[in-house]
């Protein structure tokens, strides 16, 4: 009697799934955190080796995008998770899709360098210093979130947000007043301003991210606490 090769463990073949749909959204924040971080080098190095590496490499955090976009939609399909599986693999799709938005914005920052880096080099860059560091931190922290499904460390950048969103209005304020006295330097200056809004969404961005994490791990919608 003809017997039919056995079928592979349903829930092994969906482990292995999920595993590989976390494994490419870690790679394409990897690739994300070190695109921004080389924006940040390039302007404050005036180097626009760095700000070039970042515009030729976001081609392949797109193409990631889509892979865990298909990869999302096919374990829904394949497997149809339930309760936490499910949240994992529809907050998994969403994150991908604000890695791709904090790529698309280090990109800017480094075309933005790549304009300021044209000319002499002034003090005012240095605005950028605390607002650099502080989106990147939060970016960081994100990820690291998703990584290690920790739900009170992502609860915590919504506060962090708000500071980062603070940074932003001074340093425009500043930019502003400055322009009035120095319109030399207004390109550079309203590169600067257009550069801090870049972070200031870098900020949401990530804080997207750490909403998604709160509802995979705990099933809890934070998209509007404090408000």
């Amino acid at each position: 009697m003809h017997q039919e090769p056995a079928r592979p463990h349903t829930l092994t073949t969906f482990t292995s799934a999920l595993n590989q749909l976390r494994g490419d959204l870690l790679t394409m924040s990897s690739l994300a955190q070190r695109n921004l971080r080389n924006s940040l080098r390039g302007l404050m190095e005036r180097d626009d080796d760095w700000c070039n590496d970042v515009i030729a490499e976001d081609e392949e955090i797109d193409l990631l995008e889509m892979q865990i976009d298909r990869e999302g939609i096919e374990v829904m399909g394949r497997f149809q998770p339930v309760a936490s599986d499910l949240r994992e693999v529809v907050a998994s799709i969403k994150i991908g899709a604000n890695v791709e938005r904090v790529a698309d914005q280090a990109v800017n920052i480094a075309r933005r360098a790549r304009k300021i880096n044209e000319h002499p080099e002034i003090p005012e860059i240095h605005l950028l210093d605390e607002p650099a560091r502080l989106a990147l931190a939060m970016l960081d922290d994100a990820v690291r979130a998703f990584a290690e499904r920790n739900a009170p460390l992502a609860v915590e950048l919504k506060a962090r947000d708000k500071e980062l969103d603070r940074l932003n209005r001074e340093l425009a304020d500043k930019l502003v007043n400055r322009m009035q006295d120095d319109s030399v330097n207004l390109p550079i200056y309203l590169n600067l301003i257009l550069i801090s809004r870049c972070l200031e969404r870098i900020g949401d961005h990530s804080c997207n991210i750490a909403e998604d994490v709160v509802f995979a791990v705990k099933a809890e919608d934070i998209r509007h606490l404090g408000k």
